[in-house]
């Protein structure tokens, strides 16, 4: 920034194991976001080393991230990221799509998925027609529906309201039951202490890290 260095993430040592069920807490610049960033292979750290289930993926090229972001890694926000010309459906559909997917099966799959996640009657409603819960459902559907390891969890319930919200993190601890390592990023002490393990962070530095 400007003459100023600003480590984002600073000495960070930090093993997950499969299958966990892990929050990132602390306020607002603490490296929080920046850290799932690297975890998801969206940000490429300037030195370090992270490996994915046991291989190094520091330097992979663009394109191998996409794969293995494709594979292994759904992705959920605060501010859902929906494409706004289509439909829930639609929405939901485009991994299968990127991906390669033949046309029945993705039918197949995104009409499973919606009735999973209760969004039959919103299948052809747009974005800017669902309410906030539908939207982050759809997101959510959409994150899941390569089947992915890992879901990380940017602040997912911070535009809903409580009852919406914690429909939503019902959501999410469901698809951690049922295999995958859920990794959550939330400001919310009540939220990040149902975690299995909740990490603190500060200034780009992990200050505890209990179970």
């Amino acid at each position: 920034m400007g003459d100023q260095e600003v480590r984002a993430l600073s000495g960070i040592n930090l093993e997950i194991a499969s299958g966990e069920y892990v929050s990132l807490m602390g306020p607002s610049g603490s490296g929080k976001t920046t850290l799932l960033n690297v975890l998801g292979l969206l940000d490429r750290p300037n030195s370090g080393r992270y490996e994915l289930d046991g291989k190094d993926v520091t330097d992979l090229s663009e394109v191998e991230q996409a794969r293995v972001r494709r594979e292994k890694i759904g992705f959920v926000f605060q501010s859902f990221h929906l494409v706004p010309r289509l439909t829930a459906a639609e929405n939901i559909e485009l991994p299968l799509m990127l991906a390669g997917t033949a046309l029945a099966e993705r039918k197949a799959r995104v009409d499973e998925t919606l009735l999973s996640f209760d969004l039959l009657d919103r299948a052809r409603h747009r974005p800017a027609e669902l309410s906030g819960g539908q939207r982050q459902r759809v997101a959510i559907a959409r994150a899941t529906i390569l089947r992915p390891t890992i879901l990380l969890a940017d602040e997912p319930t911070g535009n809903l309201d409580h009852r919406i919200g914690a429909e939503v993190m019902a959501l999410l601890e469901g698809l951690h039951h049922a295999g995958a390592t859920l990794i959550l990023v939330t400001h919310d002490r009540e939220l990040g202490a149902r975690a299995h393990r909740r990490i603190a962070m500060r200034d780009g530095e992990i200050v505890a890290d209990e179970r």
